[in-house]
């Protein structure tokens, strides 16, 4: 092997699965249910981001960017969230831009803009996730029925014999 060629993986084995215990195959058919439930939190999680981030881009449009258009402009009545089922009252300061946040607690000013556009690729680098993993998770479930089928083999030859 020279420097150049790339390194090689590790090749997964099938395994035939009649050969295994039944208490083994009851152990990777319990860690494979606990993956998918972990799998589909997660899913479910970033659905949840990716509707926010949604909600988000909707309010600079809608809210800050058609209201800069009015005569009105930063003295536009709001109502701001401050959680997703309780809103106050407010009055837009500035329509010239908006706090953003960018993760673990830290806001940074942009333009209304540049705001949307970073919520445009948080949503796209959201969905490329929800894709990937949507992959791994039917992976995972192939994988369950795989192993539920062998178990169901394995008793049902048990009973007969």
């Amino acid at each position: 092997m020279t420097s150049k060629d790339p390194p090689t993986q590790p090749q997964s084995q099938p395994i035939n699965l009649s050969t295994l215990p039944i208490p083994q195959l009851t152990s990777i058919k319990n860690q494979l249910t606990q993956e998918l439930q972990h799998l589909t939190t997660s899913f479910t999680q970033l659905r949840t981001a990716q509707a926010k981030f949604r909600d988000c881009i909707k309010s600079v449009r809608d809210g800050i960017e058609k209201g800069a258009n009015k005569a009105e402009g930063a003295s536009k009545p709001i109502l701001v969230p401050l959680t997703p089922s309780l809103y106050v009252p407010g009055t837009l300061a500035s329509s010239e831009t908006v706090l953003v946040d960018i993760g673990t607690g830290f806001y940074v000013e942009k333009t209304p803009p540049a705001a949307r556009q970073f919520y445009t690729a948080k949503l796209e680098e959201l969905g490329k996730n929800l894709k990937d993993l949507e992959t791994i998770v039917q992976g995972k479930q192939g994988n369950l029925t795989v192993v539920e089928d062998g178990m169901w083999r394995i008793y049902s030859t048990s009973e007969k014999g």
